[in-house]
């Protein structure tokens, strides 16, 4: 018995512990270790994480698969897992430490540290998870990995040596990001791009053997810089090569203001001539564009900053390697500022000695740390890389052979565009959480690569016997008791980045190292679902890694989806305090309607734009398929056993036969091309315009009417339908849907297993069942089981209920067009009406005129004078509407609702055709004026269409 109302609250809980118990999601069950395998991993998410709007519509998509390949027999797998978030665990357990007023990270040591942040993720971490099975994600829960659990570290270990052996792992002195308050390299992702208002300092760089003067542009060379306290740092100053100002000036030199160091001028295409003065000042340990042109010109790297931001210069011999007499002081006098600070003291220097030409005000982008929020400083540093380039390669050719393909297609170019010009990978990260990199160093800095700390030991005794460090005797003194090898080696303290393990993730959540049992069947996956924005950081690593380690693939799609933006554009962020929290919606809404939502509008290549107000209508659509089914109970509308819907005699009842059979196709090709929105809107259309709409509707009086064949038939054909559509819906909205399928019949098993309807003829097992030797044997129209009626085509039933649908819609749709009251009955008009539309016409005829507020129907050689034309499949019909609404009037009603469109059309032309608003305008404004202009022109095309029919009734 289905309840009166829909609760999503009272349904969810329950059919997640019903999955959970029956263990519905997991992988390799029974009946399927014949079926073929459908595999995708879940992007895993930070231990720290909770639930946003990006997790719900990536997890809804990735859902929405798993659900549709298990219900067509697969044997799926959706990896589920945790990645460990080094930096954000990290900040999370030491800012619990200060709030508890605990001793410090650095005060209770590291294994005391790392004991806290176990503790803290057995009690507080993923806390995520459970908000995911709260979204319905249909995960192998069983199989639930961790980044930093004991399989993965193994895999982690295996992969870094092995990779060293190879040489693909080696250790540089290069610029990283680095971060002075966490103290540690980030990647790129952890980088946010800041607009700030700033200045741009122009400054004058005296040239070698001329006699400096800040009035005689001849002695000096003018550059610009938004961050002076670099300057001390600088080893070039570079020009255009075509830049005729400065060609007799390359190859001469400047003296370095206030330092006294001699720096060449050196000619390179990254200066631009057209901005600032032409000349860059070229600082190689403090920019990323400035390391690339001192590689090219052979010039010294000279940091003058410390790890936490501050100049050290004092005991820096890159610094004071050349220096002039007496240039010492101004590093003791600087040394140990904090980097704005000198900053200060520094352009007041430059002024007192006339280097400083003028400050101009200069709005630019300067990177921050996404956690630590201060400004991010390249640094140049000794880290661990990967050879990103000679790994990319074979990445590079598998998407390029079509072995992996991007969905759009238009993001294979991103990937290229990264690939083909991809820097060494930064791995090592200076923290405490983490997979401490296994390396070991000895006395004298020599490193040691080995899976444990005993291979490593082994190694580093047989080298220093080798070289005579050690004798023989110690040795083996130290490879038998440990306390006598203390201090011979010492680890390394760094970590390695969290994108090298989840890098490895589609093959060592199967277990890889350890057993290659679930490698062999799940191994390469099928679908990867995530977002645009580490396609570089995690798809092209994964990439990297499986074809080295695997040699094959990690997947063979790779969908790539957008961002949840608000219902204006604009992307979510606190600041703005317009974050959607998606668990607030599935309080409020239900989580079918909130996926529901989020699958409508998910087009490929577009944002999402999303409000509550949408999610509360899918809210509504899950209360209409709730009432639906209640009026198909309260009907006792029942599947009969044995019913074949392509056997139905009724012509409606083959009509709706045919509709279920023409959108489960669309429905599967959509799913199948990934057309997420499309296959969740024609689902939609079919279950509230056709099902509920028209088919319920037009179905009516026959479930009122007196018992019969057909009336059976109707109640069997309702219910027919009613389980196809939960079988449709369910990859999308599978809470509401199982619970129906529960509550409408007695059935054997979950919806979430049952079998989705074909798009081909019966199985073979099916022909069997049926008694049929062979597909050859089949009747015509086909005798199909009721599952596999995908393929049912009557055309005949669709005309002619398409007719009906066609014609009442068109009549509404001009009474609604000219402002015709509701109880004001018109009469209809068939002109040249053919024998088929005429006995159409006369079967339906109570019908039409009911829902189309009709007085009556008639039919005559030609439409009557002052009537409005509709043509309806081919045919006309006309509404005579003289005497019924005054013409004149409502003619002049739409001349100015016309004149009031092109008012909104040329308004927002205006503004779309200034470049400063559109340059100038957020992102979401602009597109927000767009949207407009396209409502009004669809607008304005309505009004156009009602006023030819006004002139047409004239």
């Amino acid at each position: 018995m289905i309840e009166k109302n829909y609760q999503p609250a009272d349904i969810e809980g329950r059919m997640s512990r019903l999955w959970e118990d029956s263990g519905a999601f997991k992988a390799g069950r029974p009946e399927r270790r014949e079926a073929k395998p459908f595999t995708i991993v879940i992007p895993p998410p930070n231990v720290t994480g909770s639930l946003h709007m990006g997790h719900a519509l990536n997890n809804t998509l990735q859902d929405i698969l798993c659900r549709f390949e298990r219900m067509r027999g697969r044997d799926v797998l959706w990896q589920p897992g945790t990645d460990h978030a080094g930096i954000a665990t990290q900040m999370v357990v030491e800012r619990q430490l200060m709030e508890r007023q605990e001793p410090g990270r650095r005060d209770m040591g590291r294994a005391k540290f790392l004991e806290r942040v176990w503790q803290w993720k057995a009690e507080s971490g993923g806390i995520i998870v459970n908000q995911l099975k709260r979204l319905g994600a249909s995960c192998d829960w069983s199989r639930e990995r961790f980044t930093m659990d004991e399989g993965l570290s193994r895999a982690v270990v295996k992969v870094f040596v092995e990779l060293h052996r190879q040489g693909l792992i080696y250790k540089d002195k290069r610029l990283v990001n680095w971060d002075p308050k966490l103290l540690t390299a980030i990647s790129d992702l952890e980088v946010q791009q800041t607009e700030v208002k700033g200045s741009l300092w122009y400054l004058r760089y005296p040239l070698e053997g001329e006699n400096f003067s800040p009035d005689d542009p001849s002695t000096f060379i003018v550059v610009a810089t938004t961050r002076p306290e670099t300057m001390l740092g600088d080893s070039a100053v570079a020009v255009h090569p075509d830049d005729e100002r400065y060609t007799k000036l390359v190859g001469t030199h400047v003296i370095l203001p206030l330092v006294g160091r001699r720096i060449p001028i050196v000619a390179d295409e990254y200066s631009d001539p057209e901005k600032g003065s032409g000349a860059v000042k070229i600082t190689p340990a403090h920019d990323f564009n400035d390391f690339e042109v001192g590689k090219r010109h052979g010039l010294p790297q000279i940091s003058v900053l410390d790890q936490e931001g501050r100049l050290a210069l004092s005991e820096n011999e890159d610094y004071l390697r050349g220096l002039p007499e007496g240039a010492v002081h101004l590093a003791d006098e600087l040394n140990g500022i904090d980097r704005f600070a000198a900053r200060k003291l520094i352009v007041t220097r430059l002024e007192d000695f006339g280097f400083l030409e003028r400050i101009e005000p200069n709005t630019h982008m300067v990177p921050h740390g996404d956690r630590s929020g201060v400004v991010i400083e390249p640094y140049l540093t000794d880290q661990w890389y990967v050879d990103a380039k000679t790994m990319a390669q074979p990445a590079i050719a598998a998407v390029r052979s079509g072995a992996t393909t991007f969905v759009p297609k238009n993001w294979e170019k991103t990937y290229f565009e990264w690939m083909e010009n991809i820097q060494p990978w930064c791995i090592s990260r200076q923290l405490w959480w983490g997979h401490q990199i296994p390396a070991w160093y000895g006395p004298d800095g020599k490193v040691f690569v080995a899976e444990t700390e005993d291979e490593a030991v082994g190694n580093a005794l047989g080298y220093y016997a080798e070289q005579e460090v050690i004798t023989p005797e110690q040795g083996r003194e130290m490879a038998l008791d440990p306390a006598k090898r203390e201090g011979f080696i010492t680890r390394d303290e760094d970590v390695l980045d969290t994108w090298f393990s989840s890098a490895l993730w589609p093959f060592s959540t199967l277990g890889w190292p350890d057993d290659d049992t679930d490698v062999k069947r799940y191994y390469p996956t099928d679908v990867l679902v995530t977002g645009f924005d580490i396609i570089f950081f995690w798809v092209a690593r994964m990439m990297m890694m499986g074809l080295h380690f695997m040699k094959d693939i990690p997947f063979s799609t790779v969908y790539i989806h957008r961002l949840v933006r608000d219902e204006k554009g604009a992307k979510m962020s606190k600041t703005k305090g317009n974050v959607i929290d998606p668990l607030g919606v599935i309080d409020e809404y239900g989580a079918d309607a909130l996926r529901f939502a989020l699958a409508r509008s998910a087009a490929q290549g577009h944002d999402i734009k999303l409000a509550p107000h949408y999610v509360e209508t899918n809210r509504n659509f899950a209360t209409k398929l709730w009432n639906a089914c209640r009026f198909a109970e309260m009907n006792g509308c029942a599947l009969t056993p044995g019913f074949d819907p392509t056997q139905a005699k009724e012509t409606l009842n083959r009509w709706i036969a045919h509709e279920t059979a023409r959108t489960t196709r669309e429905v599967t090709e959509a799913i199948e091309s990934h057309r997420f929105n499309d296959a969740a809107n024609a689902a939609y259309r079919f279950v509230w315009n056709v099902y509920c709409d028209w088919y319920l509707e037009l179905a009516k009086p026959g479930l009122l009417g007196e018992d019969g064949a057909a009336k059976s038939e109707t109640r069997a054909m309702v219910a027919w339908a009613r389980d196809e559509i939960l079988k449709l819906l369910h990859p999308f909205m599978p809470f509401i849907t199982e619970e129906l399928w529960a509550v409408t019949a007695s059935r054997d098993g979950l919806l979430v297993l049952a079998p989705w309807s074909r798009k081909t003829g019966p199985s073979e097992e099916q022909l069997v069942a049926a008694s049929i030797t062979s597909a050859n044997d089949l009747l015509v129209p086909p005798v199909l089981l009721a599952a596999d009626a995908a393929d049912f085509s009557d055309p005949a039933a669709e005309a002619e209920i398409g007719w009906v649908v066609d014609l009442v819609t068109a009549i509404r749709s001009v009474r609604a067009e000219m402002n015709i009251p509701p109880a004001t009955l018109t009469p209809l008009v068939l002109a040249s009406a053919s024998a088929e539309t005429r006995g159409r016409a006369q079967r339906w005829n109570d019908i039409v005129k009911r829902m189309a507020r009709l007085a009556d129907i008639s039919f005559a050689d030609a439409a009557p004078e002052g009537a409005v034309q509709l043509l309806v499949r081919g045919e006309v019909a006309a509404l005579p509407l003289k005497g019924v609404i005054d013409l004149s009037a409502e003619r002049a009603r739409l001349d100015k609702e016309l004149a009031k469109a092109d008012a909104d059309i040329k308004r927002v032309d205006a503004k779309l055709g200034n470049e400063k608003f559109v340059a100038n305008a957020p992102e979401e404004i602009v597109e927000e004026e767009k949207e407009k202009r396209e409502a009004a022109v669809a607008r304005k095309a309505k009004i156009l269409e009602a006023l030819e029919r006004l002139k047409n009734a004239a």
